[in-house]
């Protein structure tokens, strides 16, 4: 008998009939001899409802409570979830994220899982009980109920996983696995069998909403394997593990993008030692968090700094900027919100050359201009206008031939 661990989605909750579906597929792996542990997001649409509540009674929602009115979104689920289950004749117990022994740092909103005790699943495991947890949330060092930022469910699911050794962490959600673009927006993309650790992390944080990025990261240090899969269907989805000699072969495993993010350039900063520090200690301290990093060629003893940085921050960022701009006696700064990353993953660049060149070739067959690059040893990441996204994917994902068999080019 295994250890399964399940985590449904928003969509996967959405309505009761979802929900007895969820409940369905919980006592069917249960049937088929593991035991289980369900993790669960609030059901579709609840969140942002209580979001727009919290907005409703106040313009800026203060984080400890806004932590403890969203936290109500799971709860709800998880209750939900264990009437169902224990009406089809099995027991199941509920646990939010405080009760499950999820401990966090003490950032509302965006919150560090540092220990999962998970005293209370273990429990109920041994009582051959279904335990059923709210994701997406825990409790703080000092006692606060805190939440994990969104996509946090992820995350919490893969912690428990590692938590009580479980032999898989099955994250069901609206597609079937990971694809080699969103395809959504390519629908030529196609569904990738198995993917690396290492590709999954920069495809999530290179804009790609499969998984949670700290979801991933704490599967790979924890060596939890990840299966992603369609809540509903029964297909097989995209297995998420340690590197193999089979994935190796493939140059690239995908594209990926991120509209959500702006790109903002301080002019004519002081081309002095510890410029550059102030600036992103200063945006470090307001716990923002910077992607791509540019700074040109100086002239004249000064020199411009771009960087990119999720739109929700940019006025936190603005402010921290104009008090810098004084101080460092720079010429101001400059927000551009109509920008648009796309990145290309594949554990394969690290030994075939020539991969950034071909696509900055089909980006420029396809008229679209490269604002901003960044490399690591398997992704390059460009930044381009996003209203050539669509159109800059669909060059890219052709030029590496990453489309399905059989689909029409």
């Amino acid at each position: 008998m295994g250890v399964v661990v399940q985590k449904y989605g928003g969509t996967s909750v959405a309505d009761p009939e979802r929900i007895r579906a969820v409940a369905d597929r919980v006592v069917s792996t249960r049937k088929a001899g593991n035991d289980v542990v369900v993790i669960v997001s609030a059901m579709g649409g609840t969140t942002d409802d209580l979001l727009d509540l919290a907005t409703k009674v106040a313009a800026h929602p203060e984080p400890r409570e806004l932590d403890m009115l969203l936290t109500a979104g799971e709860r709800i689920s998880i209750a939900l979830l264990c009437m169902a289950i224990i009406d089809l004749g099995f027991e199941a117990v509920s646990f939010t994220g405080s009760q499950a022994g999820i401990v966090t740092d003490t950032i509302h909103g965006k919150a560090r899982i540092l220990e999962v005790k998970g005293a209370r699943i273990r429990e109920a495991i041994r009582d051959q009980k279904i335990s059923v947890v709210a994701g997406f949330q825990g409790v703080s060092t000092t006692a606060d109920i805190t939440t994990l930022g969104r996509g946090g469910s992820d995350t919490s699911a893969v912690a428990i996983a590692a938590a009580v050794g479980a032999d898989v962490c099955e994250i069901y959600t609206d597609v079937d696995g990971v694809y080699t673009a969103d395809p959504r927006r390519v629908p030529r993309a196609r569904k990738l069998d198995a993917i690396s650790y290492e590709e999954m992390l920069e495809l999530s944080a290179s804009g790609a909403r499969v998984l949670q990025v700290r979801s991933v990261e704490y599967a790979r240090n924890h060596g939890v394997p990840i299966h992603v899969r369609s809540s509903f269907t029964n297909e097989a989805g995209t297995w998420v593990t340690e590197e193999t000699e089979q994935m190796e072969q493939a140059i690239i495993s995908g594209v990926a993008h991120d509209a959500t993010e702006a790109k903002m350039t301080i002019k004519a900063v002081p081309d002095r030692p510890g410029v550059a520090s102030r600036i992103f200690t200063a945006l470090a301290g307001e716990a923002i968090n910077v992607d791509m990093i540019v700074q040109n060629v100086s002239s004249h003893g000064h020199t411009d700094v771009s960087f990119t940085l999720p739109r929700g921050d940019l006025v936190t960022a603005g402010e921290v900027i104009e008090a810098l701009c004084a101080e460092l006696d720079a010429a101001g700064f400059d927000v551009e919100d109509d920008i648009a990353k796309i990145s290309l993953v594949g554990a394969g660049m690290k030994t075939h050359p020539g991969v950034a060149a071909r696509m900055f070739a089909a980006l420029a067959a396809a008229e679209v201009n490269i604002e901003m690059i960044s490399t690591s040893t398997i992704r390059v990441s460009c930044v381009i206008k996003e209203a050539d996204l669509d159109r800059a994917l669909h060059a890219v994902h052709e030029s590496f031939e990453l489309d399905a068999p059989g689909s029409d080019v």
